[in-house]
């Protein structure tokens, strides 16, 4: 820190003085041994002083005046200490080069001055931290460097990026992460099975429930990077049922990953800003939001994020042409998916665009895919694209930050019986238009939290929309009592209000409410949609196999939601 630098300014011109002019050279740079350091020198060269003049002794009463100042800043934390010298025995002479010293150092001496950018060790990770700070769920795993990508400002008031500054116990080997996402919910629907459907991220009515227990961390030694997150808890059996992927071929693809969220190692390049290559299982970037909640401004994303894929299982390469911008090409097994559905993999590329500390642009676009079960040739494209703007930076004030976010999503499929646009002779039309919009207020020194938002979606075919999960119903399996078939309309819009405490930079404690809605029942209602299996074999609270029809069962849908959440959320 600057007053610490000044400090060491001060003792050094004192010892000078002391020395006789001679500026003693240390070999050692431990602050623990500095008292030793100074004073066998400072014997070594010591002579008598001589008397001081009127003028002498005024300016040695502005230089302890200005030490009195400096220990009351360290006595609020704002500089470390440093070794006492007894200025009494400064020689006649050095006096002016003490004031001069003193005068250059006291403007810098601003009481409660931070700096834009937290300050961190760097190591050979460049570009290895803040290169992915809107990832959906990357949190970022220690802080960066100066030089390094997205470095030049803080950007934990982002949607979707962790709000933690630093992280404790990190070293130059290894930066550990632990997460816990413990949360109540409560339909006003109440589903007598505590079943609901619709959602990634909300799963039991009434009910205390671990939805994320996650530890693990990143890895960096000699450019090499690896990171790994553990999957416990209710994320480990609800993400992978809604991947269909698995169910072409053997070796349980979704048993293998199921308590995995993140799992990839990799190489930084030292080139341009940075260039880090990884392979392996990674969070996605469509949906803006965080697949951790801790790093959202909402528990409930909207269903353009909810809908979106959570994770990637490929090769990634991050380019950092400059400490603004990040170009990332992907080579994936496909949408949110361990294995093919098909016999094409999927290709996507984000790019990531922040020119200052309060805008950040971000595009993410997906080709080529077949993500049909058992359809090839159904091909599929997505865009999706966000901004996030900080219009309000106040920390003096009451209402201390603003902020907002616009996403908005345009896709389709086309070939294997549906089409693009419609085309009667081609088949019926399959696409995916959606947006949502979050606004974000920050009171008394980011201590709490207020969002408002929602958004809204049109996914005629349904093929991004969650399949409820009826009588156990998976991706994979279906249901005939939720159809997924080329032409199924689908429209739905929902609102959000979320109120947040953060006593530390570490734990939120949260409260939601939302309103859901659809244009066909789709949301678990009173009746619940687990049947009773009087005469079938139940395996799981399943009848006979998942998604299967169930004679006399119906299972009772809702066009519309309303649901409290009640969470604590923690990360380290």
């Amino acid at each position: 820190m600057r007053i610490g630098v000044m400090k060491r300014v001060v003792s050094l011109v004192l010892v000078t003085v002391l020395c006789g002019g001679t500026i003693p050279v240390f070999a050692s740079t431990d602050d623990n041994d500095k008292s030793e350091r100074l004073s066998k020198p400072a014997a070594a060269k010591m002579e008598a002083p001589a008397p001081l003049t009127e003028r002498e002794r005024w300016l040695l009463d502005r230089m302890e005046e200005l030490e009195k100042r400096v220990a009351d800043l360290e006595s609020k934390g704002k500089a470390s200490e440093s070794p006492a010298i007894d200025a009494s025995a400064a020689r006649p002479g050095a006096i002016n080069a003490l004031t001069s010293v003193a005068a250059a150092a006291t403007p810098s001496i601003a009481p409660g001055a931070t700096s834009a950018n937290p300050e961190s060790p760097s190591n050979d990770r460049v570009a290895a931290v803040g290169s992915q700070a809107t990832e959906k769920g990357k949190s970022g795993a220690a802080k960066p460097g100066k030089g390094d990508p997205f470095a030049f400002a803080d950007f934990t008031w982002l949607n979707g990026n962790s709000r933690t500054k630093d992280t404790p116990y990190a070293t130059s080997f290894f930066t550990p992460e632990i997460r816990a996402d413990v949360d109540y919910n409560y339909s006003f629907n109440h589903p007598k099975d505590d079943t609901i459907g619709g959602s990634s991220e909300v799963f039991r009515h009434g009910e205390v429930q671990v939805t994320q227990l996650g530890v693990g961390g990143d890895f960096h030694y000699d450019n090499v990077r690896a990171r790994l997150m553990t999957q416990f808890g209710l994320y480990s059996q609800t993400t992978p049922r809604n991947d269909a992927s698995p169910a072409r071929g053997q070796w349980q693809l979704n048993n293998a990953y199921r308590y995995i969220s993140e799992a990839y190692g990799g190489y930084h390049f030292n080139a341009l800003h940075g260039i880090n290559v990884d392979a392996g299982i990674f969070m996605s970037y469509i949906g803006l939001f965080s697949y951790y909640q801790f790093d959202n401004w909402a528990y409930q994303p909207s269903y353009v994020s909810s809908n979106t894929p959570w994770f990637f299982n490929g090769v990634r390469v991050q380019i950092f042409p400059t400490e603004h911008l990040k170009i990332e090409p992907w080579f994936v097994n496909g949408w949110q998916s361990y294995g093919r559905f098909n016999n094409r993999p999927g290709f996507g590329m984000q790019i990531l665009w922040r020119p200052n500390g309060w805008l950040s642009v971000l595009g993410n676009q997906y080709a080529l895919g077949e993500e049909t079960l058992g359809v090839p040739g159904r091909v599929r494209y997505h865009s999706d694209d966000s901004i996030e703007i900080k219009y309000l930076d106040h920390q003096e004030n009451f209402l201390s930050k603003a902020a907002f976010s616009l996403t908005g999503d345009i896709g389709c499929e086309h070939g294997g019986g549906v089409s693009c646009y419609g085309n009667s002779a081609k088949g019926p039309k399959q696409s995916f238009l959606g947006f949502m919009f979050y606004n974000r207020f920050w009171f008394d020194h980011d201590r709490y939290g207020l969002t408002l938002g929602g958004g809204k979606i049109n996914n005629p075919g349904r093929y991004l929309v969650l399949l409820p999960p009826i009588n156990g119903a998976t991706a994979a399996s279906g249901t005939p009592y939720f159809t997924q078939n080329p032409g199924d309309p689908f429209k739905a819009w929902d609102a959000s209000g979320t109120f947040d405490y953060m006593p530390s930079q570490y734990v939120t404690f949260r409260w939601e409410f939302n309103h859901r809605a659809a244009n066909v029942p789709y949301f678990s209602g009173p009746g619940g949609v687990t049947p009773s299996c009087p005469t079938a074999p139940i395996v799981e609270n399943i009848c006979g196999s998942p998604g299967a029809v169930v004679p006399g069962f119906t299972p009772d849908l809702k066009k519309i939601e309303n649901r409290i959440n009640l969470s604590i959320l923690v990360k380290f």
